[in-house]
């Protein structure tokens, strides 16, 4: 399966293969203030396919890059390194098209004490 999603003003947009069935709603200073779902995967199942440049932000530890759009602010989704030392992608599945969130089985993630 592949999901399409997008930035509110959509030039930042992204197509990602495969289930999302479970995703993460941590409470870390970064995820706890954007009010993002989050939803793993390998690095290529992510595919960028929009138009615009994505804005990158980075704290902590560095690992993550956190992409927004610079026009309407939202953050659709993330690359980094994993614990492991796998890259990775994340999607806010808040921004993926036509998902049912009551579907999702949500874990909570205490990111904070991390």
């Amino acid at each position: 399966m592949t999901h399409t999603g997008r930035c509110h003003c959509g030039s930042l947009a992204f197509e990602l293969d495969g289930e999302i069935a479970e995703v993460y709603d941590c409470n870390c200073s970064m995820c706890r203030r954007r009010g993002g779902m989050l939803a793993f995967a390998a690095a290529d199942a992510l595919r960028e396919t929009g138009s615009g440049t994505p804005q990158t932000y980075r704290f902590n530890t560095h690992n993550i890059a956190h992409h927004f759009c610079g026009t309407c602010g939202i953050a659709p989704y993330s690359r980094g390194v994993g614990p492991d030392g796998v890259e990775m992608a994340c999607i806010n599945v808040r921004c993926v098209d036509g998902i049912d969130l009551a579907a999702l089985k949500i874990v909570q993630i205490n990111g904070a004490s991390l």
